[in-house]
């Protein structure tokens, strides 16, 4: 059984993407669909989390095909950036009308 198995289930969270309903992937979905693309470095600070962390989150959109990662040098340094798939973009949108849905219902 995964951590993700344990968590609660109910009506709210067995609508959402399970993937992207995480306080951290779903920050770093937010920042890139906002910016485009972000660098590593970037979304450590403006996230507030620990390298591990990060890089932990982002394989799993990775993983799901929901970012893309392009690593390059600029200025002879070793760069990462992240940009939204369009299967991410899909999957975010799809989950903030989840919400959306679920939020009219209840009010």
């Amino acid at each position: 059984m995964t951590h993700e198995d344990k968590k609660e289930k109910g009506p709210l969270t067995d609508a959402l993407n399970r993937v992207i309903h995480e306080r951290a992937r779903l920050g770093i979905m937010t920042k890139l669909m906002a910016e485009g693309e972000s660098g590593f470095t970037e979304l450590k600070k403006s996230l507030s989390l620990s390298d591990g962390n990060l890089n932990a989150h982002l394989k799993v959109l990775l993983k799901n095909e929901y970012i893309f990662m392009k690593k390059e040098f600029v200025a002879n340094k070793p760069r990462t950036t992240y940009s939204i798939s369009e299967k991410g973009r899909l999957a975010f949108k799809e989950y903030i009308n989840s919400l959306e849905e679920f939020l009219k219902s209840v009010s």
